[in-house]
């Protein structure tokens, strides 16, 4: 076995989660602990703040339901790859990237963000009829 393979298998997988309120505070709160959460790992946290911005504030404009909380999960794996995942109370409600929007538009950028910067993204079920939203960013990866 080599010395690289042992280092990655020794390298752990980090793991961050908090549940917060579904509501504006909770999605920029959302942010601001995950950019925290990122800097003491050592990673940047550039790309990772816009994707968490965007699936929290989803997660509150679009998955909210009346007295239930959206969870923020971040997993950074040891090829530096991150996972962000957003649950919210909504699972019926299936996110979708809408057709082009115009230049001055408010809303409907959301998952566009999200897709320039994510390796990858989806949705899967999650328990009590919710859903999470996932996200995987490259350590390499710009926006495109």
């Amino acid at each position: 076995m080599s010395q690289k393979s042992l280092s990655v298998i020794s390298t752990p997988v980090r793991h961050f989660t908090i549940q917060l309120s579904a509501t504006r505070r909770g999605a920029r709160l959302a942010r601001l602990l995950a950019e925290r959460q990122l800097d003491e790992w050592g990673e940047p946290y550039e790309a990772a703040g816009h994707v968490v911005a965007e699936l929290a504030s989803n997660a509150v404009l679009h998955g909210r339901v009346q007295g239930r909380d959206f969870r923020l999960g971040m997993k950074l794996h040891p090829d530096r790859t991150l996972r962000v995942e957003v649950t919210d109370a909504r699972g019926d409600r299936m996110p979708r990237v809408p057709d082009p929007v115009a230049d001055n538009a408010e809303r409907g950028r959301g998952l566009r963000i999200v897709s320039a910067y994510a390796a990858r993204w989806g949705v899967e079920a999650a328990p009590a009829h919710a859903k999470t939203v996932w996200a995987e960013l490259s350590p390499d990866r710009g926006p495109s």
